[in-house]
């Protein structure tokens, strides 16, 4: 289903290869400590690491699955998005200074201090997996408009983009990563711009057949507002909402280490604003474009739409019906918004697995060089998972991959939130009554989880909508701890680690 070669398509996308590639390579020849490695020196003003922070969650979900959503069903999906600004307040407010205070650089150093080893490892070990799963998911996003553009076998596919996005970001550090992700969500912006406008005009009757053909199959809906367990209501998507979100700004290391880049704390506040303001348009820009793509194909039937899956109806529709040059600009766009997640996350688990694994466990004491050496060849480690994610991503049956990432971020998410929620919040709660309540709540957890695979009789099988796999197990970690404190005492110095510790300290600077 590939399209013909066309010179302007092939001469936008070398120009914007060519200059990721380009800093990739000038920013491996500053890269000779760890600290320039994973938090580049902590130098970053907050505009840029605003701009790095919305690239890096918009990813190519945002730019093929926001449309696939919206083409295949309505708008309901968004809601969670909505849920940005409820949980902006807090990080501001709060998470940012926890993490910025004693040059942290791992969102799970925070819990070695609040709770001891075990809830640290516990944090490390979720991060890693839903990070690994997570890119494999992206990695097959990009490669769809790339094999459907040049007609290449998907694996093959997946594998050439796999080893150019792992070449600078490994090269590159966190350095390559933030401003190639500015640059990256630029380009996001201006191709979605670009490929609503295009569409809009070859509408006979412009915009307002969006509307009217959109709200007569009711594609503007946000869901039910029914209480049900089971389906994906409005209440089920809005606190998944409140809980990735949650997760995201006080727990997820793409986000705290961006925290920690920044030049100071009023930087690090400025990015979250500035990230919170723009990245609601830019999700609602996406959504609307599935919207307008449903239109089109409904103004103009084409039979090979009822043969691709979701994801592949806006990058058919970019590579069929975009004159030449301008296809190349989406599909550059398309790449930018994968490659600013996964360069980020590759990053991300290379400076946590240094950090809370090995440095604290597997090598004491060895060299920053060694560690250097080794965060590099975590990287290229990580960046074949990817690809081999990705290649199962291709032949797995799925109604979009949008859906696909909220129930894995609910299913493998664990207890994360409720972790650093309690520690936040709580003095009362210490490491003691933590374990067992992590320990319960884990066994719910893979007891859910394997209740949805079918892994289980139907006898003892629980019926639930996957999306709330995560609530559940969040609240219940949280009840269960705070129960479990009144008996067993907290004898741990906390002075610091909790908002209501820090306000009375004296002692404490946030940098």
């Amino acid at each position: 289903m590939g399209v013909n070669f066309r010179l302007l398509d092939i001469l936008a996308l070398i120009i914007y290869l060519g200059s990721m590639a380009g800093l990739g390579f000038y920013f491996s020849r500053k890269n000779n400590t760890t600290e320039e490695y994973f938090v580049g020196n902590r130098s970053f003003k907050g505009w840029v690491i605003g701009l790095s922070m919305l690239s890096t969650s918009i990813s190519s979900i945002t730019f093929l699955a926001f449309p696939a959503a919206a083409f295949t069903l309505d708008w309901r999906q968004l809601v969670s998005n909505l849920m940005l600004p409820l949980t902006a307040v807090l990080a501001i407010i709060v998470f940012i200074p926890f993490f910025r205070r004693g040059g942290l650089t791992s969102a799970f150093e925070y819990l070695g201090d609040r709770f001891g080893p075990i809830a640290r490892l516990y944090g490390t070990v979720s991060f890693l997996i839903l990070q690994v799963i997570r890119i494999g998911q992206i990695l097959f996003l990009v490669a769809i408009p790339v094999n459907l553009f040049t007609g290449i076998p998907i694996v093959t596919t997946i594998m050439l983009v796999g080893v150019f996005i792992a070449f600078y970001t490994v090269a590159g550090g966190i350095e390559a990563v933030i401003w190639t992700d500015v640059i990256q969500a630029i380009v996001l912006w201006i191709g979605g711009i670009v490929c609503l406008v295009l569409m809009i005009n070859k509408l006979p009757e412009g915009i307002a057949q969006i509307f009217e053909v959109a709200e007569s199959h009711q594609k503007f809906g946000i869901g039910s507002t029914e209480w049900n367990l089971n389906e994906r209501t409005f209440w089920t998507v809005a606190l998944l909402g409140i809980f990735h979100f949650l997760g995201m700004y006080s727990s997820d290391q793409n986000v705290i280490q961006r925290y920690v880049a920044s030049k100071s704390t009023r930087e690090a506040r400025k990015a979250t604003i500035i990230y919170s303001v723009v990245a609601l348009p830019t999700w609602s820009l996406f959504f609307f474009i599935g919207t307008t793509l449903f239109v089109f194909y409904t103004v103009f039937p084409d039979i090979t739409i009822s043969r691709l899956e979701a994801d592949q109806v806006f990058p058919y529709f970019i590579l069929n019906e975009l004159p030449a040059g301008v296809a190349g600009l989406i599909i550059a766009a398309v790449l930018a918004a994968g490659m600013s997640t996964l360069d980020s996350s590759i990053n991300a688990i290379a400076t946590v697995s240094v950090v809370d694994i090995l440095k604290p466990y597997w090598l004491k004491g060895q060299s920053d060089k060694t560690y250097l050496r080794v965060a590099k060849y975590i990287a290229i480690g990580v960046s074949l998972l990817m690809m081999g994610g990705a290649f199962f991503f291709s032949v797995i049956e799925k109604e979009s991959i949008n859906d696909i990432s909220w129930i894995v971020s609910s299913v493998f998410g664990g207890c994360l939130v409720g972790l650093f929620m309690i520690g936040f919040f709580t003095n009362r709660v210490g490491y003691q009554a933590v374990l067992p309540a992590l320990i319960i709540a884990v066994l719910v957890n893979l007891y859910l989880g394997f209740s949805l695979t079918g892994w289980l009789p139907e006898v003892v099988s629980l019926d639930i909508q996957a999306y709330w796999v995560g609530v559940i197990v969040n609240l219940l970690f949280i009840v269960l701890a705070y129960i479990f404190s009144f008996f067993i005492k907290n004898k741990k110095d906390i002075q610091g680690l909790t908002v209501w510790t820090t306000l009375k300290a004296k002692d404490i600077k946030v940098r």
